[in-house]
C-alpha cells in the first residue's frame, strides 16, 4: 500500500514537471477557458503594454534619381597646369622669342581676320614709309569712284613715274579697270597717278582722300601723300594701320577677286603679272600687296586662310621679305590653333569678338 502511494506521487511529480516546462515555452500567451465559453489569450506579467497604433502615413510616388553630371577635372582650383600639358606648346614665349630674332622685319604684326585681335606683334606701331602697300587704298577708291568700262587719260606726270610701271601712251585712254588690276597685280605707279588725276583732279587731292579713307577704316596713323606710295615727306604708315586697311579692304568682294589673281590681261591683250609671290609659295594665300623703297626697304600685307582660320599679315621694313612671310604665317595659325585647343580644353564656348 505505501508503495502505490509512493509510484502515485512520483508519478504525479513527473507530470507536474513535464507541465512546468512546457508552460515556460509557451510563457508569453497561455489559453484560458472563460465564463463566455471563448478561447481568449492571457497576457502574462513579462509583456509589454500594448502600445496604441499610429495609421501609416499614405505611400507617395517617388522620383527617379537624378542623372548623374560628368565633370571635367581640369586640376586644382587656378591651376590650368593639366590643361597645358594635354595641350601642348604648341606656341610659346620662346618660340616667339625665336621669331622675332628671325626675322629681319623691323616691325610686324599678325591679326586675326574676323575679329581683328592681335596674335603677334612687333613695333606694330613704329611709323615707317609705307611703299607700294599703300596702294590698297589707292586701288578701292577707285573701284568705288569710278565705272569699269570708264576711260581715264594719261597726264605727262602720270607717264613718267618711275618703275615699277606698265608704260602708258600719253596718247591713248584706258579702261578704268586695266589701270586697276595694273594698280594692284603690277603696283604700276604710272596707273596710280592717272587714276588719282582722274578720281580728284590732281595727286595732291587724291592723297588727302586716301588719308581719310585710312582713318574712316581705324587706321588712325597713316598719312598719305602719293597715290604711289614712292617716298615722300610727311608720308607714313604702321604694320598695324597697314593689316587694318587690308582687313578692310578684302571685304570688298570685287577687291577680294582681284587680289588672289596670279596674273590677267588688259582689255588690249597686254598681260600683267602679280608680284604676290605668296600665291604660290604659300600656302592658304588669299591676297595680298607688296612694297619697295630704299628707304621703306620691303613691305608687305597680306591674307591667309587654313582651314577656318583666317589671318591678316602685315611687315615693314624687311631685308627677307618672303623668308620673313613664311616664318609669320606659320606662327600665326600655330597660335590660332592653340588658342582654339586652350578654349575646348576649358570647355568654353566662346566666339571671337571685333576690337572696338
Amino acid at each position: 500500500m505505501y508503495k502505490t502511494h509512493s509510484f502515485s506521487a512520483s508519478l504525479l511529480l513527473v507530470v507536474i514537471t513535464l507541465l512546468f516546462s512546457v508552460s515556460s515555452v509557451y510563457s508569453s500567451t497561455i489559453p484560458v477557458f472563460t465564463d463566455a465559453g471563448k478561447w481568449q489569450t492571457v497576457k502574462t506579467d513579462q509583456q509589454q503594454p500594448k502600445q496604441a497604433s499610429v495609421p501609416e502615413a499614405p505611400k507617395q510616388a517617388t522620383s527617379p534619381p537624378p542623372a548623374k553630371t560628368t565633370l571635367v577635372t581640369l586640376g586644382r582650383s587656378g591651376s590650368i597646369t593639366d590643361v597645358k600639358k594635354r595641350i601642348g606648346p604648341i606656341v610659346t614665349a620662346a618660340t616667339t622669342r625665336r621669331l622675332n630674332k628671325k626675322i629681319s622685319s623691323r616691325s610686324a604684326i599678325i591679326i586675326d581676320a574676323v575679329s581683328g585681335k592681335t596674335l603677334y606683334s612687333k613695333n606694330p606701331d613704329s611709323q615707317r614709309q609705307p611703299a607700294s602697300t599703300i596702294k590698297v587704298l589707292t586701288g578701292m577708291i577707285a573701284l568705288k569712284s569710278l565705272s569699269r568700262t570708264e576711260k581715264v587719260s594719261v597726264s605727262s606726270k602720270a607717264a613718267r613715274q618711275p618703275r615699277s610701271k606698265v608704260y602708258l601712251d600719253r596718247k591713248k585712254k584706258y579702261k578704268a579697270n586695266d589701270l586697276i588690276n595694273a594698280v594692284l597685280l603690277a603696283s604700276a605707279n604710272d596707273a596710280s597717278v592717272a587714276l588719282a588725276e582722274k578720281i580728284a583732279g590732281s595727286e595732291k587731292k587724291f592723297a588727302k582722300m586716301m588719308t581719310l579713307r585710312a582713318k574712316l577704316w581705324g587706321a588712325n596713323n597713316t598719312v598719305c601723300k602719293t597715290a604711289t606710295g614712292l617716298t615722300a615727306k610727311g608720308q607714313k604708315s604702321t604694320a598695324r594701320d597697314l593689316a587694318i586697311i587690308f582687313r578692310h579692304a578684302m571685304k570688298n568682294p570685287e577687291f577680294s577677286s582681284k587680289m588672289k589673281k596670279v596674273k590677267v590681261r588688259t582689255s588690249e591683250g597686254k598681260l600683267l603679272r602679280n608680284h604676290n609671290k605668296a600665291l604660290w609659295q604659300v600656302n592658304g594665300t588669299l591676297g595680298g600687296k607688296t612694297g619697295y623703297t630704299n628707304a621703306a626697304r620691303q613691305t608687305y600685307v597680306g591674307k591667309f586662310k587654313r582651314g577656318k582660320d583666317e589671318i591678316i599679315v602685315a611687315i615693314m621694313g624687311s631685308e627677307t621679305m618672303w623668308s620673313d612671310i613664311k616664318r609669320l604665317v606659320t606662327y600665326g595659325f600655330n597660335k590660332k590653333v592653340a588658342l582654339s585647343q586652350e578654349l575646348e580644353a576649358l570647355g568654353a564656348d566662346i566666339k571671337l569678338v571685333a576690337e572696338l
